[in-house]
């Protein structure tokens, strides 16, 4: 079978999705070729991916069902009559459905590899092979989460999730929901984000009864004859051992990306030797000129479901479409769903003194109360804002950091201005919107260099 235009090839997320959708609005022919290997636990879901099955859209919805659990308890300060105890219960009907078929676009669940630069070989059920060959080839097969192997009891007994932001994420909305949940980390929270940053957000969810085990490395995890969980870990900062048990452990060490079955040698696609992660140009482009790749597989993009999405965007307008955009890297604004959002766009305050230096570097900060928190007398102690600004004006802005309620919308909003190369002088000249926690943003005057 031959196809004029764009195969997707295995999809993993949204991306590969919306990259074909929109080659075959442009009148190209196009097949995406999609098949998930089931995990060792043996989950398994179809078209849509990690975001829509098993990531960010089931992760935002339990994140919001803890939320609701706080707003429950905050009900009866606004004079609500609320019947006590209010119980969750997890053992609910809620299925996500996400099988949407784009017309002109052939969808084949098959698992599929590189035959050559231009082919490649799928095995259908029953083990029916289907050859599929294109002028344009689009790897989009994301990663899987990784299992520490070289802990004993790690794939026999645990589960995953993807890296720290996830892992925080994921202990924030099980708290929330009334589960005891310890998170231990070997070493800093969310590395790669603002470290005063990430040193809040697990200061609130601390204080509102996540346990944290720093500097800790696990060395075993067993089953007990009562079925529940024993990890033994050791304190890298006294020596000791420690043991705790639990019903469930989960893993957060990272995300490897699906290459291995591609058989890209085969089509000479180039990959990292430390990551094997596909390498590409400003084009998306691989070491092959006609075959790209989007997406968490490729080496140096931001592992974000919306970058992915734009990359496939563009892609097919480039090919198709006359069009000559490049997806832009910089200043991509995201939001870490913990108890306390944490949005952000732009650079951390660590990357700005780094790039510029310590003394060219202008910080604003400032705690604030969220106006919904004064009734029922919620801590607001770790609600926090700081814009990262060049000291010579107008001070450009270099990076926006927020830690409070809907953070993701509230960065949204911002991203657009710091994108366009907003200055601190133009941020202090927008009107903000009364009450909001956004409007904090336009009403910070206080430099950590004042002191």
């Amino acid at each position: 079978m031959f196809w004029d235009a764009v195969k997707l090839l295995r999809v993993a997320l949204w991306e590969a999705e919306a990259g074909g959708s929109r080659a075959a609005q442009l009148g190209r022919k196009v097949a995406v070729v999609d098949y998930v290997e089931p995990s060792p636990r043996g989950t398994r879901w179809g078209l849509g991916g990690t975001c829509v099955n098993v990531g960010c859209i089931p992760k935002k919805l339990m994140h919001q069902a803890a939320l609701l659990g706080g707003l429950i308890r905050d009900a009866p300060h606004y004079g609500w009559e609320v019947a006590q105890p209010v119980l969750h219960d997890w053992c609910f009907s809620a299925t996500l459905g996400w099988r949407r078929k784009r017309r002109k676009v052939k969808y084949f669940n098959v698992k599929a590899g590189f035959v050559d630069e231009h082919t490649v070989r799928g095995v259908a059920k029953g083990g029916k092979e289907i050859l599929l060959s294109a002028d344009h080839i689009v790897i989009a097969t994301g990663g899987r989460p990784r299992y520490p192997a070289h802990i004993e009891g790690a794939l026999e007994y645990g589960i995953t999730t993807g890296a720290a932001d996830v892992a925080l994420e994921c202990a924030g909305f099980l708290t929330g929901i009334g589960l005891d949940t310890t998170v231990m980390m070997r070493s800093i929270p969310l590395r790669g984000f603002d470290q005063q940053m990430s040193s809040l957000v697990t200061e609130h969810m601390a204080s509102h009864g996540t346990r944290f085990l720093r500097g800790c490395t696990p060395s075993q995890v067993r089953r007990l004859p009562d079925g529940q969980l024993q990890v033994t870990w050791e304190d890298r900062t006294t020596g000791k051992e420690g043991t705790g048990t639990f019903n469930t452990v989960l893993w957060a060490v990272g995300r490897a990306p699906d290459t291995r079955s591609l058989n890209l040698e085969k089509a000479g696609v180039d990959t990292s030797p430390n990551t094997q992660k596909i390498l590409v140009d400003s084009r998306e482009a691989t070491s092959v000129p006609h075959i790209y790749a989007i997406g968490d597989v490729v080496e140096g993009r931001p592992e974000l479901t919306p970058t992915a999405v734009m990359a496939g965007r563009l892609l097919a307008q480039r090919l198709f479409g006359g069009s000559s955009d490049l997806m832009d890297y910089d200043k991509v604004p995201t939001t870490v769903f913990t108890p306390l959002e944490y949005g952000c766009v732009g650079l951390s305050e660590e990357e700005a003194v780094s790039r510029h230096g310590q003394e060219r570097v202008e910080v604003y900060h400032a705690h604030y109360k969220p106006l919904e928190f004064t009734v029922p007398g919620r801590d607001a102690s770790q609600c926090y804002v700081k814009m990262v600004c060049l000291r010579e004006p107008p001070q450009l802005v270099l990076g926006l950091h927020f830690l409070g309620p809907n953070a993701g919308e509230v960065t949204q909003g911002f991203a657009l201005g710091i994108k366009c190369g907003a200055s601190y002088v133009q941020v202090m000249q927008t009107v903000g919107i009364h009450p909001t926690c956004s409007e904090e943003i336009v009403k910070l005057r206080i430099s950590k260099r004042s002191g």
